[in-house]
């Protein structure tokens, strides 16, 4: 194992101080519309594979690249999430695809942790890690409270300790933040990408209805 690496995951396993989480957790802006890119264009092979939530041949797909320690991104997961999932994800509307843009250590170490938990568990611990974001990102001791938040779905100190120790899962959850910066110029989270057309911020339920048509 390289020193380098060896010195990001101790840089990692550091607390990080709120203020410097809150500068770099999101901008917050209002809706706005970017440039366009092709499905074929964003559905290229990814170093972490997609997992989708929706029904397969959805006419909608929503990319969304978000940061978990973003205070917008975990608005976006508790207010509108769940509408979003009622009318257009259940129903076979759309599709939902959460990529990771870790914007700090904090953010790369909670998604490293829901990848390593499986495939199957992804979803629901970034869901979990979401609504309960106070309890382990606003403390004075993030990695203890992150480590006792996700022991309550099975995720032991010590397989704590080696899925954050594995340095293809970490280069791969960096690959996909630079990916999504160099090739669809994402600079802030959550960003969204909606059948293609580009949309940065937080969008409120009653946006869902003016941005994805069917």
């Amino acid at each position: 194992m390289s020193n380098s690496f060896t010195l990001d995951r101790r840089r990692l396993l550091q607390s990080a101080t709120v203020g410097g989480l809150m500068l770099l957790a999101g901008s917050g802006r209002a809706l706005a519309a970017g440039p366009d890119y092709t499905m074929a264009q964003l559905m290229i092979p990814m170093p972490l594979k997609d997992l989708p939530e929706g029904k397969p041949g959805a006419p909608v797909t929503i990319i969304e690249y978000a940061s978990m320690t973003c205070p917008h991104c975990a608005h976006f997961q508790v207010e509108t999430m769940p509408q979003l999932k009622k009318d257009y994800l259940d129903t076979g509307k759309a599709v939902h695809i959460l990529r990771e843009f870790p914007l700090d250590p904090l953010a790369t170490a909670a998604f490293m942790l829901a990848r390593y938990a499986g495939d199957d568990k992804r979803n629901a611990l970034v869901d979990m890690l979401f609504r309960r974001q106070n309890d382990w990102v606003y403390v004075d001791k993030q990695i203890p409270a992150l480590t006792k938040l996700v022991a309550e779905v099975g995720i032991t100190p010590y397989d704590f300790a080696k899925g954050l120790a594995d340095k293809t899962l970490y280069d791969n959850v960096n690959k996909m933040r630079d990916i999504a910066a160099n090739n669809f110029k994402v600079d802030s989270t959550p960003t969204f990408f909606i059948n293609g057309r580009r949309h940065e911020g937080d969008f409120e339920v009653k946006d869902l209805a003016d941005l994805i048509k069917v």
